[in-house]
């Protein structure tokens, strides 16, 4: 496919992606929920996914794989997101907190902060787009390598949710921090395995023309997640609400790379 065609796609995506996020930031406000807008880009690079993979003329097989990796990742985070923070819950902090601190140009704020979303949905649709053109199917083992990723990352992160979510229902464990499971090894696995799922998409097309674009995901990501919105919010919250517990739970258990907890943690307050 010509590449000024490619680049018809992407920047027809992004109006795109524009629109859909000026409905979802209507739909916040009516619902005094913006946190809606992380399902919704979560839903979006998915679609983004399945439309690259329809619109362009890759081999089949590859294009297959696009759309079913990327299509279900962000079908099954987008409606987690919708059910855990959305539907019938309270605002995110980080939101309450933005809108708070930005007052009487909140509104037009978070407008501009929606749209900025669009992008990055584009953005992170990028890795997709060399598998989504290459001409010839990749090699076996990159079908397998990036099958083993994604899968190992989707049931990580899915595993992950559930034994937070499980824990944060029991009224018991107010207050207190959870170290069971894989919690116990990292303390936010949820985002370890949300960044290693975008190595699926250098498996499978890093050997494609223009394949550096699949590097964009894992690295863009892992620094949203340790820079920007990810590990420094949620720590701030964490220790905010849970004081020493959360203190003790930094001291003991690595922030990102799972790995074995050092001596020290106290199991009888564990089990986020």
């Amino acid at each position: 496919m010509p590449i000024g065609n490619v680049l018809l796609v992407v920047v027809g995506a992004w109006a795109g992606m524009s629109v859909l996020m000026t409905v979802m930031f209507i739909i916040g406000s009516r619902i005094n929920n913006m946190g809606i807008v992380d399902a919704a880009w979560a839903l979006g690079v998915g679609m983004l996914g399945i439309l690259y993979a329809l619109l362009f003329d890759g081999a089949v097989m590859a294009r297959m794989a696009v759309a079913v990796f990327a299509g279900a990742w962000g079908l099954r985070l987008g409606f987690h997101i919708l059910a855990d923070r959305v539907i019938g819950r309270p605002e995110d902090g980080r939101y309450r907190a933005l809108i708070e601190s930005w007052g009487s140009e909140a509104r037009r704020r978070l407008f501009r902060f929606f749209q900025l979303q669009a992008l990055f949905v584009v953005v992170f649709s990028l890795p997709f787009i060399p598998a989504a053109l290459v001409p010839t199917n990749p090699q076996t083992w990159q079908f397998l390598a990036a099958a083993a990723i994604w899968c190992v990352a989707v049931l990580g992160e899915s595993v992950a949710d559930r034994q937070l979510a499980r824990w944060r229902n029991n009224p018991d464990n107010h207050g207190r921090t959870c170290r069971s499971g894989l919690w116990q090894y990292s303390r936010h696995p949820n985002y370890f395995c949300e960044w290693l799922h975008w190595w699926t998409y250098v498996a499978l097309g890093i050997a494609a023309p223009h394949g550096w674009l699949t590097l964009i995901g894992p690295v863009l990501m892992l620094f949203f997640l340790y820079r920007v919105t990810g590990i420094p919010y949620t720590e701030k919250q964490a220790v905010a609400s849970r004081g020493d517990d959360y203190r003790q739970y930094q001291q003991t258990v690595s922030a990102f790379f799972p790995w074995f907890p050092k001596q020290g943690i106290n199991e009888t307050t564990s089990t986020k």
